[in-house]
């Protein structure tokens, strides 16, 4: 049986996460005037209209990298990720830390960040083994 992730989480405004989200290729699910289910790629996030809201967004040095220790993301096939890249690059959207990691090492993958209007980050991951996703 395949399965879907579900993750809920506060937005400052409907219209603008809609609008980003599509943006990116993600699609609408069921909406509201106070929230929002994305479609992001087959996974569901509900975006609950709640104010601003703080949290603390420490970061963590990757292979040298400063990366956002609180992130969400999308694990995709290089083809998909390479579309995606392209398309927010030609945007002028600010698309953080587009890196290899683990480079000829198991888990090896390619990652991006971007920020949401709500300020979480969304990675975008292609892994040049899938079986690499979980392996250790």
């Amino acid at each position: 049986m395949q399965t879907s992730f579900h993750m809920s989480l506060p937005c400052i405004g409907v219209k603008e996460t809609k609008g980003f989200y599509i943006n990116i290729g993600a699609s609408l699910g069921r909406t509201t005037q106070n929230w929002v289910d994305i479609n992001l790629f087959g996974h569901q996030i509900t975006f609950i209209k709640a104010g601003k809201f703080h949290f603390n967004n420490p970061n963590y040095v990757f292979e040298g990298k400063i990366l956002p220790s609180f992130h969400f993301g999308i694990i995709l096939d290089l083809k998909t990720w390479n579309s995606i890249y392209a398309k927010l690059k030609e945007q002028s959207l600010n698309v953080v830390t587009e890196s290899t990691f683990l480079k000829d090492k198991m888990g090896e993958h390619t990652s991006f960040f971007i920020k949401d209007p709500n300020d979480y980050m969304l990675e975008f991951k292609s892994f040049k083994k899938s079986k690499d996703i979980f392996n250790s």
